[in-house]
């Protein structure tokens, strides 16, 4: 299925011609937000994959019987399905990528951080739908910001926000981990990665948005 999808897409991204005939304003916009950009790409990828990896094994630990822990998974993914139809129509009503990025980053924060807040199972509960619900919007979200901001050299830039968000997929399991080497739970990785949300939500916010002359 993967295949025919990437088949049917294939080159339909093309910047065509007029893009083309900015190259100084791309190079303008990458000096102003090219870096912030990739960096909140990051945070998010740290961010939701603590959450996505481990809410199973909360889950269990919350309620060890397997026909209520395992409605987790369900409940995350019917939520990150519906979210996008969501996002859909809230871009095609003018709102901008950034604002929604920068929305899909503190309700996933509040997700995170949902199994600290409250206790058991109900705290899971949430967390799924929240960060279900939430993943997919900032990915589309933030590639739409990343087409907006660079223009022609847009792959550029998709291309190194999805390797920081790979590193921060990588550092999230890493720090659990690190935890569980040392007898701690997941309090102190889901703390981070809402702070780490939640700060880059806020740098999201005053990226500068238009391209710099300079």
């Amino acid at each position: 299925m993967s295949l025919v999808g990437a088949a049917a897409l294939w080159n339909r991204f093309d910047e065509g011609p007029a893009a083309a005939s900015k190259p100084a304003q791309a190079v303008a916009r990458r000096n102003g937000a090219w870096l912030p950009l990739i960096v909140c790409y990051g945070a998010f990828g740290f961010g939701y994959i603590i959450p996505a990896t481990f809410l199973s094994a909360m889950a269990r630990e919350a309620f060890p019987d397997p026909a209520v822990y395992g409605w987790s998974w369900p409940l995350f993914g019917t939520a990150a399905a519906l979210s996008t139809f969501v996002a859909a129509a809230a871009l095609r009503r003018k709102l901008s990528g950034r604002n929604v990025w920068i929305a899909a980053h503190f309700i996933m924060a509040a997700g995170v951080l949902m199994p600290l807040a409250m206790k058991g199972l109900g705290g899971i509960v949430v967390s799924a739908l929240l960060v279900g619900g939430t993943f997919m919007v900032a990915t589309m979200a933030g590639i739409q910001e990343a087409r907006r901001i660079a223009g022609p050299r847009a792959r550029a830039l998709i291309a190194a926000m999805t390797s920081s968000f790979a590193a921060g997929q990588i550092a999230g399991p890493l720090l659990v981990s690190y935890q569980a080497a040392h007898g701690q739970g997941y309090s102190l990785a889901l703390a981070a990665a809402g702070a780490a949300l939640i700060a880059s939500a806020i740098v999201l916010f005053f990226i500068p948005s238009e391209p710099r002359n300079s």
